[in-house]
């Protein structure tokens, strides 16, 4: 196994090693936090190793005492790190300081540890990123009793940590692999808490796939670029980050994500950064999405109006909401009706489909229930229908999530569509299953991405229905009503049947008779083939 490769699992089973008592939840935090700020102070050493002309690399002091040497050079050096890097570190708050520290046993690691987070959450970077490490409390009991034991237990998991980190191929896009790597791992161990923060990769890259793709025409391939994309509920965005990845001109994309959880809100704004995205390029909201909390969506100048290239979600499955009585005049709404307050699946879709600009595509996971249940949801379903809004719709084998053992599909919504019909891909089938989860291989994330390219038909697979069809099954959308994977029942010929049945009476009687030769040679009783019954 390469390096790069081994990085993530090497991370892991240190987690697994010093968590202890801990709360797996808790540790990924801390875990997560320390390779953030691994990332932060690699970057900023090697950059002003070449602004500076020092050796960081040998000397770990070399830039303690270019600082110390030099006082009156550093602010104008650290307005020169801030347009190269975005962001500034002072010496102290280094991962080289701060495993050295780890190291030594020093008793000063957590002090340095709890100034070094607020410097970095309110000074390092042009922007505030108050709150960032507010779900790391080294303070809590977790860590220990007294001061002495969880500055103790931080010296052990940054010395550990550490360890591990200089055996191995730790670059820049090594560590946000990692990241990412220990995010799936975390989550794998979660249970029902993964779906808050964590889209299995294999789905994020069918989405991803999807909305970078030409949206009038998917056969013409990629599009050029991606002004914006925005996933309304990011998690730990790592589904903006694949869809950036897909892009083959991303620097000027525009990230963004909106997340109602506080701990996996920062999990994604460090992953943001981790990943290289200058603060300038994402712009990461806490808050209700379905409240739409952010001022920034709530512009309604039509000069300023923010719409979105790409919008992606995997929102809560079949969440329940309390929508106010002002909520029916919401333009996210008015037009459509209001989702069941047991449901609140299509508030998520029509929520992602307002903001979506004309020429964009939007690709959302939602549980199967939202293409056949009645009421409010069919009333829905079917004004969507009539605005010809539904372009594909994707079934996906059970079992792929470690929320929920669930099948689920993918909606993928357009505004201005080419082909005035439904394209329906069933992929039920089409997985590898593994010991707790199922998993799409690469073959089978292939051949989704294929037909929903080509919009072509499959047998038991894809098939494309006219809207028409539709209405006349009353605005059911069920995948197995228009494509079954059932296989045709082998027809039986009766004639061949009896044949064989007449060889094998034949035969039967002939080695019945061999048999009782035998038998009558030994002075045995013979067996009669017609009843079945010994001869006496």
């Amino acid at each position: 196994m390469a390096k790069n490769e081994n990085l993530g699992q090497t991370l892991w089973s240190i987690a697994n090693e010093l968590r202890g008592s801990m709360d797996a939840d808790d540790f990924r935090d801390y875990m997560l936090v320390f390779l953030f700020l691994k990332y932060l102070s690699d970057d900023y050493e090697q950059t002003a190793a070449k602004e500076l002309d020092i050796d960081v690399k040998s000397n770990d002091n070399a830039l303690v005492s270019w600082y110390e040497n030099n006082t009156s050079d550093v602010k104008l050096f650290e307005d020169e790190m801030r347009k190269k890097l975005h962001y500034i570190i002072k010496p102290e708050f280094l991962w080289t300081n701060i495993a050295s520290l780890a190291k030594t046993q020093n008793n000063s690691l957590l002090s340095t540890l709890q100034s070094g987070f607020s410097y970095i959450e309110n000074e390092s970077f042009a922007s505030s990123f108050q709150g960032l490490f507010s779900e790391i409390n080294l303070d809590s009991e977790k860590l220990g009793k007294n001061y002495k034991a969880r500055n103790d237990k931080l010296c052990r998991i940054i010395a550990r940590v550490n360890e591990g980190l200089s055996h191995l191929d730790s670059d820049s896009d090594k560590l946000g692999d990692a990241y990412e790597y220990l995010i799936a791992q975390f989550a794998a161990g979660s249970g029902k808490k993964a779906g808050e923060f964590y889209t299995p990769q294999q789905i994020s890259t069918i989405l991803s796939e999807i909305v970078t793709l030409d949206s009038q025409d998917p056969r013409q391939g990629k599009k050029k670029s991606l002004e914006n994309v925005l996933d309304f509920a990011c998690g730990s965005g790592s589904l903006l980050l694949n869809i950036k990845k897909k892009m083959n001109d991303s620097a000027k994309l525009k990230i963004y994500g909106q997340e109602s959880n506080i701990t996996t809100y920062n999990l994604a704004r460090m992953n943001m950064l981790l990943h290289g995205v200058k603060y300038s390029n994402f712009n990461i909201y806490h808050g209700c999405t379905l409240a739409n909390e952010w001022g920034l969506l709530q512009n309604t100048n039509p000069n300023q109006k923010i719409r979105f290239d790409a919008v992606v979600a995997n929102p809560p499955f079949s969440l329940s909401w309390r929508p106010s009585d002002a909520m029916s005049e919401d333009a996210r709404f008015k037009n459509y009706g209001l989702a069941p307050k047991s449901t609140a699946d299509f508030a998520f879709v029509l929520h992602g489909l307002h903001y979506l600009a004309d020429e964009g595509t939007m690709a959302i996971v939602l549980p199967h229930g939202v293409l056949f249940r009645g009421g409010a949801e069919q009333r829905i379903r079917k004004k969507l229908l009539e605005n010809d809004y539904i372009d594909t719709i994707i079934g996906l084998p059970a079992n792929l999530f470690f929320s929920t053992g669930i099948p689920v599909c993918i909606l993928v919504l357009k505004k201005c569509k080419k082909f005035d019909n439904i394209l329906f891909i069933n992929a039920s089938e089409d997985y590898e299953k593994q010991k707790k989860q199922n998993v799409l291989n690469e073959n089978h994330i292939n051949k989704i991405i294929k037909v929903y390219k080509n919009r072509s038909e499959e047998q038991r697979f894809s098939k494309v229905i006219t809207i028409q069809e539709i209405k006349d099954n009353d605005y059911n959308l069920n995948i197995s009503r228009y494509v079954s994977t059932a296989r045709p029942e082998e027809l039986i010929n009766l004639k061949e049947v009896n044949e064989q049945l007449n060889k094998l009476e034949s035969t039967i009687k002939a080695k019945t008779k061999a048999h009782n030769e035998f038998l009558k040679e030994l002075g045995l009783d013979t067996i009669d083939y017609v009843s079945n019954h010994i001869k006496k």
